[in-house]
């Protein structure tokens, strides 16, 4: 074998360090491909976890928006039946009070039909009365001296008052006398005035 001189050597070295340093940096490359592959992995798979957040964000606001919409239906809904009950009760109460009203004024009008009625029975009543020609011949025990009636004229000087009061007075005891013609009060007639005198006095 050829015996090698210093430069060979030192050149032996160097190339040794070369190509230590080569694999030494090719194995680093190999580290760096396989860290760059997990990353890759790992990036693809935070990309699928990130797009399967992303979906479930999505059908989670496509539940909400859904929510939302049935829950305006049920609200709408329910604004809706309540206001139907409201329109039935009201047009209920309606009805109620224009029966109410109907039946008052059938009642009122029935009693105005009532009182009329008894109004005119009365006012025929009194007609027949005055109408009634005279065919009554008192019995002299039930006959008593009627006082002259003085006429009334005011005279300025007496009140009103009393002047008024002794005009219905005077009007009463002519009613009567009218009376007395066809009835048999003429003897009842002293008593309700208060007898001959209060007339006198007036």
């Amino acid at each position: 074998m050829p015996e090698t001189g210093p430069l060979t050597r030192s050149m032996d070295k160097q190339f040794e360090r070369l190509f230590a340093m080569m694999a030494e940096m090719k194995a680093v490359q190999e580290e760096m491909k396989a860290g760059q592959e997990e990353i890759r992995v790992a990036q693809s798979g935070l990309e699928q976890k990130m797009e399967s957040g992303q979906e479930e964000m999505r059908s989670g606001q496509r539940r909400m928006e859904k929510g939302q919409e049935e829950m305006k239906g049920l609200i709408d809904e329910v604004k809706g039946e309540v206001q139907r009950k409201i329109d039935e009760v009201e047009e209920k109460v309606q009805r109620k009070i224009e029966d109410v009203k109907t039946e008052v004024k059938g009642k009122i009008e029935e009693v105005e039909h009532t009182v009329q009625g008894k109004i005119g029975e009365i006012e025929r009543r009194l007609n027949e009365l005055e109408d009634r020609p005279f065919s009554f011949s008192a019995s002299r025990e039930f006959m008593h001296p009627r006082p002259s009636i003085k006429s009334l004229t005011f005279d300025g000087q007496t009140s009103w008052t009393v002047f008024k009061t002794q005009f219905q007075r005077r009007q009463l005891y002519k009613w009567m006398d009218r009376l007395c013609e066809s009835q048999s009060t003429c003897a009842i007639a002293p008593r309700i005035s208060g007898g001959g005198s209060s007339r006198n006095s007036s």
